[in-house]
């Protein structure tokens, strides 16, 4: 296939790029390579593939109506993965235009692009974070999620609400992926397991927030990638037996659907923190705080549905991903 993967120079877009270069896809990648966190990470992300045959790089920013739509009207994709987003529940509550511009704007460039371009199916990053103010876990896809606690998560609920309609009208298969603190080897610096590591290898203490009583369904990020592809290979169809009496918010009538995919295992923020301290060789000096305006006490993902349909499930265990991220992290700091 030829492919646009939106994100390529981030944290999962990067990974997924090298999987679909390595099966034989063509791949047209874009960034916008800001500087939310330090963009000398996304270069040497980067760097692992920029140098394939079938890779293509373009720096360019997803609120850019003109050029993504003669980037549609050139390229010609079969497929199209949207990873790209401003990310970080924290910051939109600094910066809550910013996710607006990409991750609402930006994607309804997307949107458009696919639309008159012909593309069979457009798969999208949305988040565990849309489940908002939900409490019956674990978090199913066939129950509302109508009560985001940050603009962040509002957004990936339009993106959610955007797709549908643009199915609806125009058949075009979309699939949303509902992924679930994602983590391991070149993740992002602003989020917990890059910050603790930073924090305990220079001897400074840790921030902890809810006291450590978060509890989150890691999930590694090879088993987020092997999850896109599965999905990516087989376009989102009709759900025959849809009823606008009882409707199922995963599914619709028309080529739309929604999945989970997490580890299907919560693990308590203080033992992913132990199972760091063990990979270190080091103990954290934690200064515990109350839960952050945002943020959800837990996730837990029912992953039913995406067993049932594409025959995966998760696999890494957290001791082990955290063992190749600090392996990782200790070659990538040279320390």
């Amino acid at each position: 296939m030829k492919v646009l993967i939106t994100g390529s120079a981030g944290f999962i877009g990067s990974a997924l790029s090298i999987r679909l270069l390595d099966r034989g896809d063509t791949i047209v990648g874009i960034d916008s390579h800001n500087d939310y966190y330090d963009p000398a990470l996304k270069e040497a992300r980067l760097a692992r593939h920029s140098d394939h045959p079938n890779y293509t790089h373009i720096r360019m920013n997803l609120n850019n109506r003109e050029a993504m739509a003669k980037l549609f009207q050139d390229e010609k994709f079969d497929s199209v993965v949207n990873l790209a987003a401003q990310a970080g529940v924290r910051y939109s509550i600094e910066n809550p235009l910013a996710y607006i511009d990409t991750n609402v704007v930006g994607f309804g460039h997307i949107l458009e692009g696919c639309r008159h371009n012909s593309v069979k199916h457009l798969v999208y990053a949305s988040s565990s974070s849309t489940y908002g103010l939900n409490t019956k876990q674990p978090f199913s896809v066939h129950e509302g999620t109508d009560h985001p606690v940050s603009l962040y998560a509002a957004t990936k609920k339009a993106n959610e609400l955007m797709a549908h309609s643009y199915s609806h009208l125009y058949r075009l298969p979309t699939t949303g992926l509902r992924f679930f603190t994602v983590y391991g080897p070149f993740d992002r610096p602003d989020m917990a397991l890059q910050k603790f590591t930073r924090a305990i290898v220079k001897g400074e203490a840790i921030t902890v927030y809810n006291f450590g009583k978060h509890k989150r369904d890691f999930t590694y990020i090879d088993d987020i990638v092997e999850g896109i592809i599965r999905v990516l290979n087989r376009p989102a169809t009709i759900n025959p037996h849809w009823d606008g009496n009882k409707p199922d918010p995963a599914t619709s009538s028309a080529p739309y659907r929604v999945y989970n995919i997490g580890n299907n295992n919560p693990v308590d923020l203080l033992d992913y923190i132990e199972a760091l301290e063990n990979s270190l060789g080091i103990k954290a000096d934690k200064k515990l705080l109350p839960l952050q305006p945002g943020d959800v006490p837990d996730t837990y993902a029912d992953v039913d549905d995406f067993v049932e349909e594409f025959g995966y499930k998760p696999l890494m265990n957290v001791k082990e991903g955290v063992e190749n991220f600090v392996s990782w992290y200790r070659e990538y700091h040279d320390l």
